[in-house]
């Protein structure tokens, strides 16, 4: 159950996670899911950093909307390197998963899962292994954009105290949105 803040305190209720930022926007007529924006969600991913006024160097994991194809994903992770891989320590990639390499592609239910799989990442301070997954796209350079795939059950990177983990999804029509714990 989402809630704000105050409520679930109020009414007792067990904090999983809290959301400190989120951003939602479109990038006008699109081609389709499978041809997202890079400057409509690399716009979408610093609006919710902005407004969490967090550093996006900061975060430790991104759930990836990860739609699988060959357009959609080097777009999702360009843009998510735009804006993740800025200022971030050398030797320090922001890890990157998709709850699609182990469930497949819930349609509308695809964000929501995103989410619950990141609360429960967030909750365990593990982060699962991206199944199925290789090598990256030819056309990539994730060292280059600060990002690593995850490929094995790990712990949070350097165990951190509070980690930062955020959510990128998109849908048709061009809607992004972007949230992060």
């Amino acid at each position: 159950l989402l809630k704000p803040l105050h409520a679930a305190i109020e009414d007792g209720d067990p904090i999983a996670a809290v959301i400190c930022g989120t951003a939602v926007n479109s990038d006008g007529r699109s081609q389709g899911m499978a041809a997202p924006s890079q400057k409509a969600q690399a716009t979408c991913v610093r609006a919710a950093y902005d407004a969490a006024g967090l550093d996006p160097a900061q975060t430790h994991y991104v759930e990836a909307h990860g739609t699988g194809t060959r357009q959609g994903d080097p777009t999702e992770l360009r843009a998510l390197g735009e804006v993740l891989g800025e200022g971030r320590p050398q030797g320090q990639p922001c890890l990157v998963g998709s709850v699609k390499s182990n469930l497949g592609h819930g349609e509308t239910a695809a964000g929501i899962t995103g989410l619950i799989k990141t609360v429960l990442c967030l909750q365990q301070r593990r982060i699962p292994a991206s199944l199925h997954y290789r090598r990256p796209h030819p056309g990539l350079d994730l060292p280059g954009l600060g990002l690593e795939v995850n490929t094995t059950l790990q712990a949070f990177p350097g165990e951190p105290q509070q980690p930062v983990a955020s959510v990128s999804s998109f849908g048709f029509g061009g809607t992004n949105a972007h949230l992060l714990f």
